[in-house]
């Protein structure tokens, strides 16, 4: 049974710090991942969302999408540092929530699976009219960890930590091959394709699944009626990807250019808009007026 983490209130001045290192997807990536799903929800969801919302959001869920990892190393916030990940056997490329969903120390439920199970679980007391949840936060930590969960090197091998101790060089500078995942390839994209402005990139992944080349593949990305066995289809997408194209092929010391990103750039942002458009049918279905919900976390 995943368990219900009690939160300490949301505190204005951390949406606010800036901290040098990113981890899941870069600011860009979960931009776009929570903009994309705030553009999806229905008219009962978006006005839970922008309710939720601090006064200094303006409405806008993306701008805190990147606050849990702005916090995640604070002392208030040190537990939540394992909810972003999940470290699977090296070279098994496969996932089990029961085996790999657990923290350093065998805490199970500690993975970002259990958390986005968790917050979910937290978010359906909001038709109860309680804040005794904060709901706030709740929403902020959801909203992030479904960006993180469809981060493919976010469920990679043990040993290299998903990538990060792979040193490799991204064109002409060192990066590792979690980075790459993370920021490289989104900010190469940007650079190389839309002039580094991101409204672009996000209308062009929004046309891939309104009427483009995602457009027959949409329906079944928002196929959901138990959460848990969903969120093991995303974690199990994101471990073949890592094998297939992440991890596939590279060596540490190795410089990766123009055909790794021409061919991992659009598996990247397709991932992007899947985290999108499942966030707001998780969203869809928390706060909308159809009393549907998730089946029962076992």
């Amino acid at each position: 049974m995943v368990v219900l983490w009690r939160l300490s209130s949301l505190l204005v001045a951390l949406a606010l710090v800036l901290v040098p290192r990113t981890h899941g997807w870069s600011k860009e990536g979960h931009v776009l991942t929570c903009r994309i799903a705030q553009g999806l929800l229905e008219p009962e969801a978006a006005s839970a969302v922008e309710n939720l919302l601090p006064d200094y959001a303006n409405g806008d869920l993306s701008s805190l999408c990147v606050w849990p990892d702005q916090i995640r190393h604070w002392y208030r916030y040190r537990w939540t540092s394992p909810l972003h990940f999940i470290d699977t056997p090296d070279d098994a490329c496969s996932y089990e929530y029961s085996r790999d969903c657990h923290d350093t120390h065998g805490v199970k439920d500690m993975c970002v699976a259990g958390a986005i199970q968790n917050f979910t679980s937290q978010l359906e007391h909001y038709r109860e009219g309680t804040s005794d949840h904060n709901m706030t936060e709740a929403l902020l930590f959801l909203s992030h960890f479904m960006g993180d969960i469809h981060q493919p090197m976010h469920v990679g091998f043990t040993t290299d930590e998903g990538g990060n101790t792979i040193a490799v060089r991204w064109f002409r500078h060192k990066s590792n091959l979690h980075h790459v995942w993370d920021r490289e390839i989104i900010l190469t994209a940007l650079a190389d394709y839309y002039e580094k402005n991101l409204d672009s990139l996000q209308e062009d992944l929004v046309g891939n699944f309104t009427n483009g080349i995602w457009f027959d593949d949409v329906a079944s990305w928002k196929e959901c009626d138990n959460l848990l066995p969903c969120l093991n289809k995303y974690a199990t997408e994101s471990i073949n990807i890592a094998c297939k194209w992440g991890y596939r092929g590279v060596k540490s010391g190795q410089t990766l250019a123009d055909e790794y990103f021409n061919s991992r750039m659009p598996i990247v942002m397709k991932r992007i808009a899947q985290g999108g458009v499942r966030l707001a049918m998780i969203l869809n279905l928390v706060f909308g007026d159809s009393q549907q919900g998730f089946a029962a976390a076992t």
